[in-house]
């Protein structure tokens, strides 16, 4: 019953889903309901929309909204129009958004302003205006390429207007008028399996951003892949907290149901109540997330008052997986199926569980290498290969692994080898079975409630402050979260800072789940010979925590 086809794009998976699944619900987003021949029409709309703001084959579209109708709509519009779209995350303070849409160029920015009451417009305009060399005209003042900003207003306040020089999405919907149909279809038919389809930045170990490309033919692939491996149906409703700026939200969310006939039910902001509410109404039947999700469910108070027994089948990745989390969820939410699954975002389906595996399998390793990918796992030292159960990095080969970083080939050439091996920095093993075991990582990147966290970000946003001196940022230990970052600080000479003002300085430059948890002052960092700061030393010293 799937769409999916080998070799395809975003928008002949969207032609298909609506021919193949018509009237069945697509996207279930409270008051709004569209079946699949709605959705193909409402992205049609958009793309129309676009054409009529002069967007070109390979113009960049950022969408800067939570998990809603209207991103949904957005994106598939915008991949329809020719366009490669630019996620962003929603949690972004205003310089980082500013640092990404200045790197891709981005044409037009889809935001929605007031979301949890951030005014990303005003926040924005801010970081944007100190941009050197940035032109003073356009919707953002110092972002020169970006020509138009569209605002989708947020869930309960539809008449609400849009900020100063941005459009309204309403405003921006009724543009299609200018533009025929035909025209839309014939961008749509035009876009072409090797095309660009998204780039999705993701900071490196030196903090700055690196713009991950994936081609249509890799997008539609994951998708399928994922799909396949949760067997979902036109049965299935799937509940997404996993952001759609993620590729876990967006390719194994979005568009594996999208190709599978399944409902999109969009979650914006999770609420654990809220959640075990709609699982409950909605019968729910597909559910995955980041293991802190599941945790607090299992934690709540009034779980035990919720009819959760339509959950079928979830995916618990993406931070390290608490002992006995898998048998809770089959044994206490009712999960038929827990698997877990291993990716980054330069290749989105490394490994999965197999189907019916083991349940105590399953929460020791992330499964074997799923298709179309080679795992091969070398010594750190000579990059020899090492045996079964001896830890290595983890080097991936696949027809899905990125297309390379946006305008930046010297990244590109040291990522992936002249034979096509990407290095993903991670170290794990493999068992007699072939499953892969993740055991660390060579970069020192952590994940904070499912969210990536690079420790160079964080460091430079310490060192930004006038009181500090030097900074180095590691993962502390937390409960609900799996880790949280802590900052060892020393001061700069005669500065006594607070705690609290330092914290506060990192508010205001990265998004909360960056922001350190705790900030220790040291008189030193502990170095080696050459003058490398020792981590491992200061993630083993004590804490207040």
């Amino acid at each position: 019953m799937h769409t999916f086809e080998p070799g395809t794009t975003v928008p002949a998976l969207l032609r298909g889903a609506a021919l193949r699944f018509g009237s069945r619900p697509a996207v279930v987003d409270g008051d709004v309901r569209l079946d699949y021949r709605e959705l193909a029409e409402l992205a049609e709309r958009v793309a129309r929309s676009h054409l009529a703001l002069g967007l070109g084959p390979g113009d960049r579209v950022a969408i800067w909204t939570p998990n809603r109708a209207e991103f949904v709509a957005a994106l598939l519009g915008s991949l329809s129009a020719g366009a490669c779209v630019v996620p962003l995350n929603t949690r972004y303070r205003g310089h980082e958004a500013a640092a990404i849409l200045a790197r891709s160029r981005a044409s037009v920015l889809i935001t929605s302003n007031g979301f949890l009451g951030n005014d990303f417009l005003g926040m924005l305009r801010a970081a944007a205006a100190g941009h050197e060399g940035g032109d003073a005209t356009g919707p953002v003042p110092g972002l020169p390429h970006l020509g138009a900003v569209v605002d989708v207003p947020p869930s309960g306040e539809p008449g609400r207007g849009a900020p100063e020089g941005a459009i309204g999405w309403t405003d921006f919907l009724a543009l299609a008028e200018e533009v025929p149909a035909e025209a839309a279809r014939a961008a749509a038919e035009k876009v072409r399996p090797d095309d660009v389809c998204d780039i999705l930045f993701t900071s490196g170990t030196t903090g700055l951003p690196k713009g991950v490309m994936s081609a249509h033919r890799q997008t539609v692939d994951v998708a399928r892949i994922w799909a396949s491996g949760a067997g979902l149906t036109p049965q299935d409703r799937y509940a997404l907290v996993n952001p759609f700026f993620h590729t876990f939200g967006y390719k194994a969310g979005i568009l594996a149901a999208l190709g599978s006939g399944s409902a999109i039910y969009p979650v914006a902001a999770f609420d654990a109540e809220r959640l075990m509410e709609l699982v409950q109404n909605e019968r729910i039947s597909v559910l995955p997330g980041a293991p802190t999700i599941f945790t607090t469910l299992l934690d709540h108070p009034r779980l035990g008052d919720y009819d959760l027994s339509s959950l079928r089948f979830a995916t618990a990745g993406a931070a390290t997986v608490p002992d006995a989390l898998f048998h809770r969820m089959r044994e206490e939410l009712g999960f038929a199926e827990v698997a877990q699954a291993y990716g980054l975002t330069e290749c989105v389906m490394v490994s999965r569980s197999r189907p019916n595996e083991d349940p105590a399998h399953v929460e020791e390793t992330t499964g074997p290498a799923v298709d179309g990918v080679e795992l091969r796992l070398v010594d750190l030292a000579d990059g020899s290969e090492v045996p079964v159960g001896s830890d290595g990095e983890i080097l991936v080969r696949s027809r899905n692994v990125m297309l390379g970083y946006f305008e930046d080939e010297e990244a590109t050439r040291a990522a992936i080898d002249e034979d096509g091996w990407f290095r993903t920095g991670d170290i794990g093993r493999l068992d007699e079975h072939g499953c892969l075991k993740l055991t660390g990582r060579l970069k020192e990147m952590f994940t904070v409630g499912g969210f990536n966290v690079y420790p160079a970000e964080v460091e430079g946003a310490l060192t930004a402050h006038p009181d500090v001196s030097e900074a180095a940022v590691v993962a502390g230990p937390d409960a609900r979260l799996g880790s949280v970052a802590v900052a060892y600080v020393v001061s700069r000479p005669g500065a006594a800072p607070d705690p609290g003002a330092v914290i506060a300085h990192c508010r205001d430059r990265l998004a909360n789940f960056k922001v350190p948890r705790e900030v220790v002052f040291v008189d030193a960092l502990p170095r080696n010979a050459s003058g490398k700061i020792l981590k491992a030393e200061l993630g083993a010293r004590p804490s207040a925590r």
